[in-house]
């Protein structure tokens, strides 16, 4: 009778017990899995950002490795200057413009305030110096003398940023201006903000400046400036070359990093933190999150030809195509090995062709996904003469790879 009753009280009082730890372990587990932020939303994984928004993406697939309130419309203060700087640059490499280049400084550009380098209407600074007091000490003027140059007027300028950034897929983003300072309807997001940051970093020489922590520049008038850059990681974080920092009441501190590591480059945003602290660990924790976390891992590298491409009235009739860029793909650790396959589809294409034209492209598919990769030829391939296209029919003749009518 003892042993039934002491069942029971095993039954009814102790596994139940048990049951109850197993539970309160279970819900702990999914707490720390998940977790609630200030605003209600939910933020999925490892990280807990200080910020209101941030996001971390491979800078070549464009990949998200972390996220949190990533696509909430927010001020970006001086972090639109990426978006300025990439128009300079895309203008620099279309030939439009050149590093020494004079720019005319008007009255608007002189008198914007805030961070400036204190142009002087009327007087001349070249591309590279507004350029580079833009990348390492965020000058309002020289954002604003560069948008006149480039647009003629900075109104027109910023329509130019909202048509690129639209072109970008940064859907919920909006300029009204080339500086970042406070203004109706002027928003981005962080994701859209990584998607700018990683087209910038396309063009590499921008890196010499934003991976600048302090240089001077020299002015008409022979005075010369200190600049200190602004985001104070490029000092104290070893390996970050970039990007833009952002600071305004509305906008809070806010920044756009970016390092490479492994060959593996990483962009980084953070919006809206309350002191500048917690952007830098913000930053800081999320880059090692995902260097910790993932590799990069190489399909086809862009020097290896890939075939030659048949034109029909160049000289050498068969010229090689390659990549425009290395395909390649953004693993965990946890993943070894991968399956994956493409096609290549052939543009129709005669001469005369420029190093780097477009003659086709590579569709990759991989994971349930497909993209496209420009294919391009690395040499011009001037139009052949007549005497040359004959010469080449009659070997064609001769080969018996054409018919001659009537045979």
């Amino acid at each position: 009778m003892k042993k039934i009753v002491l069942t029971l009280l095993l039954v009814m009082f102790i596994i139940p017990s048990i049951y109850a730890e197993e539970q309160d372990i279970l819900e702990e587990k999914v707490q720390e899995e998940t977790k609630e932020t200030d605003d209600g939303t939910k933020e999925e994984g490892p990280i807990t950002l200080k910020s209101k928004s941030g996001i971390v993406i491979d800078a070549s697939s464009k990949k998200i490795l972390f996220e949190k309130n990533s696509n909430e419309q927010l001020a970006p203060a001086s972090m639109t200057k990426i978006m300025t700087m990439l128009l300079i640059m895309e203008e620099i490499e279309k030939g439009n413009i050149t590093l020494e280049d004079q720019v005319t400084i008007s009255e608007h550009a002189a008198n914007m305030g805030g961070s400036q380098i204190y142009l002087e209407a009327g007087k001349t600074a070249s591309v590279k110096e507004l350029l580079t007091s833009i990348g390492i000490g965020s000058a309002n003027d020289s954002a604003v003398a560069m948008a006149e140059k480039i647009g003629g007027t900075e109104e027109n300028f910023v329509n130019m940023m909202n048509k690129r950034a639209s072109e970008l897929g940064a859907k919920n983003t909006h300029f009204v201006n080339a500086h970042g300072l406070d203004a109706d309807d002027h928003y981005s997001t962080a994701h859209d903000m990584a998607i700018i940051a990683s087209e910038l970093v396309k063009h590499e020489s921008i890196l010499d400046i934003t991976g600048t922590y302090e240089t001077t520049i020299t002015h008409q008038n022979g005075k010369s400036i200190w600049l200190v850059n602004t985001n104070s990681l490029i000092r104290f974080y070893k390996g970050l070359d970039g990007l833009k920092t952002g600071f305004t009441e509305r906008a809070g501190y806010c920044l756009t990093g970016t390092m490479e590591r492994n060959d593996m480059r990483l962009i980084t945003v953070v919006m809206n933190a309350e002191v500048k602290e917690d952007r830098n660990t913000d930053t800081i924790n999320m880059m090692e999150y995902a260097f910790s976390q993932y590799y990069k891992s190489m399909l086809i590298e862009k020097e290896k030809s890939l075939g030659s491409i048949f034109i029909d009235n160049s000289k050498t009739r068969e010229v090689k195509y390659y990549l425009k860029e290395d395909v390649s793909v953004i693993l965990d650790k946890n993943t070894k090995d991968i399956k994956y396959k493409y096609d290549i589809e052939l543009n129709e294409i005669s001469a005369p062709l420029k190093n780097g034209d477009t003659v086709g492209k590579l569709i990759l598919k991989y994971d349930n996904k497909e993209k496209e990769y420009e294919l391009i030829v690395k040499e011009d391939v001037p139009e052949a003469s007549y005497f040359y296209r004959m010469m080449n029919y009659l070997k064609d003749i001769l080969s018996g790879n054409v018919n001659v009518i009537g045979n």
